[in-house]
């Protein structure tokens, strides 16, 4: 057996780990609990909230900081201590307001350590509530507390975000924007990446020495994919995603994809 004490393996949630019905499957479930208790270190990097994330983390029992909010926020689960964050500026609220404008038929919402708020609520925002399994705020854009704005989720159907996606390159806003499905697109602080994230976590941990393992699926992943020493994508990824990784899995998230990652570490294909 490998020496797994100096590997990290970090991979995101929806569409990786989680399959379809957002249920860990045992097989997935079981793996990291041997990777863990053989050494290994395993954490996720995730868009979502902590209250989405948290019943996840519980259940596999996470013992290390996990990343959330695509990257604006690193946090302790076992401490409650926030180890790094990246803000939306002020003017991100005015960005929103503008966006939401230009939407045909605009959902969204804006997501702080506290809560979700609900700012735009149409089928696809409605969508995003139950597959985050949160009680969300609902209020109007200009009532969400100041400060604290992590990312703006704006949700839609797909040829109206891909509208959306290409407005938004020709402006110049000092904030970035990332794909993380076909119906939504979010603006995180200029910088902000589930990438940046890791290489962040990499010096908070101490971890310079580690062998980094990531695995992903969509755009929203890549950076995070090309940060690690090695990136993995599962095969029901995207093609960019794939083309990013060093390794494409043959499993879906559906089928096991992370069990089938841990199999290789343990066969040391990776």
């Amino acid at each position: 057996m490998p020496d797994l004490s100096n590997i990290l393996l970090i991979t995101d949630m929806d569409g990786t780990l989680l399959p379809g019905n957002k249920i860990l499957s045992p097989k997935d479930t079981d793996a990291i609990n041997r990777f863990r208790k053989d050494g290994g270190k395993f954490t996720i990097a995730t868009g979502r909230t902590l209250q989405s994330a948290i019943k996840y983390i519980e259940k596999l029992e996470i013992d290390i900081p996990v990343i959330l909010y695509n990257g604006s926020l690193i946090y302790d689960t076992h401490t409650d201590k926030v180890m790094f964050t990246d803000e939306l500026p002020e003017c991100a609220k005015d960005i929103a307001r503008e966006l939401f404008d230009f939407m045909k038929n605009p959902g969204g919402e804006v997501l702080r350590l506290d809560n979700i708020y609900v700012v735009c609520n149409n089928e696809y925002e409605q969508d995003h509530v139950r597959i985050c399994q949160v009680e969300p705020a609902y209020s109007e854009l200009d009532s969400v507390p100041e400060g604290g704005w992590f990312k703006i989720l704006f949700a839609d159907e797909p040829d109206h975000i891909a509208q959306l996606e290409e407005y938004v390159k020709n402006q110049n806003y000092p904030v970035d924007f990332v794909r993380s499905h076909d119906t939504f697109i979010e603006m995180l602080p200029h910088g902000s990446s589930k990438g940046a994230a890791l290489k962040e976590y990499i010096k908070l941990m101490g971890m310079e020495n580690f062998k980094v393992i990531s695995a992903g699926d969509y755009h929203n992943d890549i950076e995070m994919i090309q940060a690690a020493d090695i990136g993995a994508a599962t095969a029901n990824a995207q093609q960019d995603v794939k083309n990013a990784a060093d390794v494409v899995l043959r499993n879906t998230s559906d089928e096991a994809a992370i069990a089938e990652l841990i199999d290789m570490i343990y066969s040391e294909k990776i």
